[in-house]
């Protein structure tokens, strides 16, 4: 019989047929799709892809969670001073 071995794991690994993997990625393509309308960008960085947002209330409002540097991230805290 032939076949060849599938090597992405992360975003298919509990599909049990290949329409169950095509439905995965039909719905992850169409995710892509709306963060790229709402602005998001990949960035290669080291070898590494990122997904960022230059607006930190867009990328919050979305449930992701910022990697950047703790100290980037405290100069993102507006100053509340009254």
């Amino acid at each position: 019989m032939s076949y060849f071995t599938w090597k992405e794991a992360g975003l298919t690994s509990d599909c049990a047929s290949l329409e169950a993997m095509a439905s995965r990625f039909e719905e992850a393509a169409s995710l892509m799709r709306r963060m790229a309308q709402e602005g998001f960008r990949l960035e290669q960085n080291m070898k590494k892809q990122r997904i960022t947002h230059p607006d930190p209330g867009v990328f919050e409002a979305w449930g992701f969670i910022s990697e950047e540097p703790a100290f980037r991230q405290l100069t993102l805290i507006p100053d509340l001073k009254v």
